[in-house]
């Protein structure tokens, strides 16, 4: 185990604190202009509190803060990586990045799809949505909160066989994985040699 001096140390925090930086000016960047098209066109939005709007912004940039400050801990980590433990990571990675170009175009769009299925459902979700609001907002025979909970009906809908795709790829990736399943990684023993 390697000991930090108090310069890793600080360079690090420096790393990190620019990264926060990053964050909430990309967050800003994202919520000033929406904060101002919203209060500029939309009416109910300009009758909301402050408090609310101001809450709309903090949404937008502590996340931002936090994921880029993370992301560049994380770069500033990997740029001091030496030794023995650094040739070992980049082997292993090099092995990876061959066993994707031997993939086909269809295990790599599987395995993209697996590996970001959370995010598609919930994009998927928020695309249902969108597409059912517009379609449902304007029949004129409905009220407002009848309109909002077809709107959430639809997108359910869809949502629940996103679901269902998603457990469908997940259990045939998990039985093609016990197919081929990898032995013990004894990584160390190349090292220790």
């Amino acid at each position: 185990m390697k000991l930090i001096t108090e310069e890793e140390l600080q360079a690090h925090n420096n790393a990190t604190i620019r990264g926060a930086v990053e964050g909430a000016i990309g967050g800003a960047a994202l919520a000033l202009p929406g904060f101002y098209l919203l209060n500029r066109r939309w009416p109910y939005y300009r009758s909301l509190p402050p408090s609310l709007k101001v809450l709309g912004v903090v949404f937008l940039v502590v996340p931002g803060i936090a994921i880029q400050a993370e992301r560049r801990g994380l770069e500033f980590d990997r740029s001091q990586w030496v030794g023995a433990g650094k040739v070992e990571l980049d082997r292993e990675a090099a092995e990876k990045r061959a066993a994707w170009e031997e993939l086909s175009a269809q295990s790599k769009i599987t395995y993209w799809l697996v590996r970001h299925q959370y995010s598609i459902i919930f994009s998927s979700w928020l695309g249902a949505c969108a597409v059912a609001g517009n379609i449902i907002w304007k029949n004129k025979y409905q009220t407002g909160p009848q309109k909002l909970v077809q709107v959430r009906m639809w997108a359910q809908g869809l949502t629940i066989g996103m679901v269902l795709v998603a457990g469908i790829l997940t259990h045939a990736n998990q039985q093609e994985a016990a197919a081929r399943a990898k032995p013990t990684d004894h990584s160390w023993a190349a090292m220790v040699s």
